[in-house]
């Protein structure tokens, strides 16, 4: 099968910005929806099947990249914060399936942390890196922390990636339920009331600051995501002692 490269897949990209000139974007994210809906099954990607039918992946990063910047920021932050969200991780399917087969997105390049660092990102009229969208944009301008429970990084030990577009009317709920399907996931997230041991993802040690903006802890911010009798447990401990999981990086494809 004859795999167009990146580059000329970017050029492309570019051409199918011209199909959507001024048309006024689908807050429903439909395209992304039929990606999700066709190629993600219980968390797990089907690269393989991407990789050879990438047309509605393309079009909707096409789509998104055509949005003018200036009409982006006349949007309500919550259609914003949305739209950002979804274009993470659906740049981050369309680097992983570029590189399939793969074991691992930690894989890609030659030095630790490549993929962030390469530029498959087109918004706002700029080509950046994911790091730059995730670091500089996603947690920079919209100090919402529930955003780490919504961002993919294609590795089985990410939270789920919830098989629906993120919208601006459904934000909340959205990322309300993915912080609690996250904290449910047990071999990530759990609370031994017998040791008063609270057992986290890594991804509260990596962006502690995130989750104890304002004097918070991250006990207190976990406490009321919690499936209820854990909550309770960990509310009624005198003393906790918070303890990091392995984070599984093999890549959440199928």
């Amino acid at each position: 099968m004859n795999v167009m490269p990146p580059p000329l897949r970017l050029l492309l990209l570019a051409a199918l910005l011209a199909a959507f000139p001024a048309a006024a974007f689908d807050q429903t994210h439909a395209r992304w929806g039929r990606v999700l809906e066709s190629f993600l099954s219980s968390n797990r990607v089907d690269y393989a099947a991407l990789k050879a039918k990438p047309a509605d992946l393309d079009a909707y990063l096409a789509e998104v990249a055509g949005i003018p910047a200036a009409e982006f920021a006349g949007w309500p932050r919550a259609d914003r914060l949305a739209l950002l969200l979804n274009l993470y991780n659906a740049a981050t399917l369309r680097l992983i399936a570029d590189h399939h087969p793969v074991r691992s997105i930690r894989s890609l390049g030659t030095l630790p942390g490549a993929a962030w660092r390469m530029p498959v990102v087109r918004f706002g009229g700029q080509l950046m890196t994911l790091d730059h969208l995730e670091h500089r944009i996603i947690r920079a301008e919209y100090a919402e922390p529930r955003i780490h429970f919504a961002l993919v990084c294609a590795a089985v030990s990410c939270p789920p990636l919830r098989p629906e577009p993120y919208t601006g009317a459904r934000l909340e709920a959205q990322l309300g339920d993915q912080t609690r399907l996250f904290l449910a996931e047990t071999d990530k997230n759990r609370f031994d009331a017998a040791t008063g041991t609270l057992h986290l993802s890594p991804i509260f040690q990596w962006f502690k600051e995130d989750f104890t903006a304002g004097g918070g802890t991250l006990e207190s911010f976990v406490a009321p995501h919690l499936p209820p009798e854990a909550a309770e447990a960990l509310q009624a401990a005198k003393r906790v002692r918070v303890k990091f999981t392995a984070y599984d990086w093999a890549l959440n494809g199928r």
